[in-house]
């Protein structure tokens, strides 16, 4: 009855009303897939023909030259540079977001009354935006009235003389700061939800065994981890290979070049007018973050 009375409407189409219908899965893949053309795979495209190209910095034009951009880019040291500065603040913030993040997630791992409410707080700085946490540490690093700053004088860290931005030994940690503050609680919420879903029945036999709470972590929470550990450090990893927010908002690549990485040297290429070069800059970013995760899942075998 209601496909006659449907069928009747003037302008309606029963064989698209049944097609829309099905279990066809082209309706429902049509959305996703003009997403993905439109946001991923059309600029990816366009990156990849500018970098075939020159810019001629007189007359703005883009010349058809495919060697000259990749050429450039191999023998620049500013970029090798920032590949150097990149891979260590990578590794750095690794190594600490996710010790912290697996010893805090151990410290909430208890059905205890009010534990539930910290877990949920530990979700606030995830929803900061990058560039608003980068000026938040900005201001509290400023070497003249920055409370972090005065309070590293007061216990003698830290001179006057050298504040923490303006110090080229020292401007890449003032910015592992604000990225450690708001990323560790993603490393935290995902160590607690891997610690959740351990079965107890292992831990049960160990402590009738006698085994002390240390020699659990080691023998079994930590095998039994590792594949939710490998997953975090892989997703966390490519996300930081590609630091831009707190680089542009707290030291603009300074002091000189010691915070460069290779995404703010892209964006700095590309805030010039260097399009071309800026685009092969990114593709190189990509190119390593491909390498690399893809080792990565090979040597610890992890299958997303």
């Amino acid at each position: 009855m209601t496909d006659a009375v449907l069928g009747s409407q003037p302008g309606w189409s029963m064989p698209k009303w049944r097609w829309l219908s099905s279990e066809h899965p082209l309706p429902w893949l049509l959305p996703a897939s003009a997403l993905m053309i439109v946001f991923g795979i059309y600029p990816l495209l366009y990156a990849l023909w500018l970098s075939l190209h020159k810019r001629n910095p007189v007359t703005r034009l883009n010349v058809f030259d495919p060697h000259y951009n990749w050429a450039k880019a191999l023998g620049d040291p500013r970029v090798w540079h920032a590949v150097s500065d990149t891979l260590l603040y990578t590794s750095t913030a690794l190594v600490i977001q996710l010790l912290l993040g697996l010893l805090i997630a151990l410290l909430l791992d208890t059905d205890r009354k009010g534990y539930g409410i910290l877990r949920a707080l530990m979700t606030l700085p995830l929803v900061v935006p990058p560039a608003v946490t980068g000026m938040m540490f900005l201001l509290m690093l400023d070497g003249s009235f920055g409370v972090l700053s005065r309070s590293l004088y007061a216990v003698g860290l830290l001179s006057p003389q050298y504040p923490i931005l303006a110090n080229s030994s020292t401007a890449l940690a003032g910015v592992l700061l604000a990225d450690i503050w708001q990323w560790t609680p993603f490393m935290v919420l995902i160590m607690l939800a891997g610690l959740r879903s351990l079965p107890k029945e292992p831990f049960e036999a160990a402590a009738i065994d006698g085994a002390s709470s240390i020699q659990a972590f080691f023998k079994l929470t930590l095998p039994m981890m590792s594949k939710v550990i490998a997953i975090a450090v892989l997703i966390r990893g490519i996300d930081l290979f590609r630091i831009f927010d707190y680089v542009k908002v707290m030291t603009d690549s300074g002091p000189g070049t010691a915070t460069e990485t290779i995404t703010s040297y892209a964006g700095r290429i590309y805030f010039n007018g260097d399009f071309p070069y800026a685009s092969t800059l990114s593709l190189i970013t990509l190119i390593l973050v491909i390498v690399a995760s893809t080792l990565f899942m090979k040597i610890f075998r992890v299958k997303l």
